[in-house]
């Protein structure tokens, strides 16, 4: 029999044939970094469930975010820690122009305007029940009210000079609603990130201990308006409908457990699609690194070579320091 004429592994044979052919390159810019900012001076709290992650107070987070600056990572995603004493039922902090947030934005902007500053906009760091949205007396998640809080939010973002905001609430219409608000404020190059493929996952609980919503959440949920995990068709609505209200760019949340959601999500709309590899997905990693068990620097860029090659124009992820060092370090 004759030797074939193709034969695929010529070109893997040598390190510089596969870059040559290499179709998808993680790059830093390809990152965005996450933090967790609580009150006080000089402060770093580790998150146990979250090893080698911290809380810190808006010193810290200063060095952090020069820290990105210096690795060629873009943006910073920044979510708040609040003291217990600000939480309310009905979360009234969140927008308080003088709250931790908007502080924490106007410092960052002041210091580094070159990087680009994503807040979160949902309310579960500050109420008093965990979820992500106002509640009526049988504890159901109330979409039309928890919209008028979120636009108050999202006005008080905007005036802190957050560059872009990230509504992850998942309630209808949220997004149309935001963007009618911004405009009329003349915040019209505040740009929207809609979590438009967030999904009920199982996958957040190092991050609800990193905000403090964990113990107010206790064993509630939050099927009644993140999605279900068996769904693909719904997120293409989600996402079509997102686009329609005035996302300029829409997310998928978790990362690897989600990635034909990302592929489809891209196919179908081509619009700036960004993933969140969660703190679950870090967690998982980060432990069996730790245990010996996978090679951490390895298993963490192949994760994430993967998600952009699923179709991400950019991942949230808590490796993104470490990931833009080891990236430097290979190149």
């Amino acid at each position: 029999m004759p030797y074939p004429a193709t034969r695929l592994r010529r070109m893997r044979r040598d390190a510089f044939s596969r870059a040559l052919m290499r179709e998808t390159t993680l790059l830093p810019s390809d990152l965005i970094m996450v933090a967790f900012v609580i009150e006080g001076d000089n402060r770093r709290e580790p998150i146990a469930s979250m090893p080698g992650i911290e809380r810190v107070s808006l010193d810290q987070l200063e060095l952090l975010a020069g820290a990105c600056v210096a690795a060629g990572i873009p943006a910073l995603a920044l979510f708040p820690s609040p003291p217990a004493s600000v939480k309310t039922e009905d979360g009234r902090e969140a927008w308080n122009p003088e709250g931790l947030f908007q502080r924490a934005a106007r410092a960052l902007k002041a210091k580094f305007p070159e990087l680009g500053l994503i807040g979160d906009v949902a309310l579960d760091p500050y109420t008093t029940h965990g979820q992500d949205g106002l509640i009526d007396a049988s504890g159901y998640i109330l979409n039309d009210a928890t919209i008028e809080a979120l636009v108050k939010m999202t006005l008080a973002q905007a005036d802190a000079g957050f560059d872009i905001v990230a509504p992850s609430d998942m309630m209808d219409g949220r997004v149309g609603a935001m963007r009618a608000a911004l405009e009329k404020a003349g915040h019209v190059n505040t740009r929207i990130l809609a979590y438009s493929a967030k999904y009920a996952s199982s996958f957040y609980g190092p991050f609800r201990d990193a905000v403090g919503s964990a113990g107010h959440l206790g064993k509630g949920n939050k099927h009644s308006y993140q999605m279900d995990m068996g769904n693909s068709d719904e997120a293409l609505r989600e996402v079509e409908l997102d686009l329609a209200e005035g996302a300029d760019m829409v997310m998928v949340k978790p990362g690897l457990p989600y990635l034909d959601i990302v592929r489809r999500v891209k196919d179908r709309f081509g619009a700036p699609t960004f993933v969140y590899q969660v703190s679950g997905e870090y967690a998982m990693l980060k432990a069996a690194a730790q245990n010996g068990w996978l090679d951490e620097k390895a298993v963490v860029l192949e994760s994430l070579t993967a998600i952009k090659r699923a179709g991400a124009d950019a991942i949230l992820t808590y490796y993104a320091l470490d990931a833009a060092r080891w990236l430097t370090e290979r190149s």
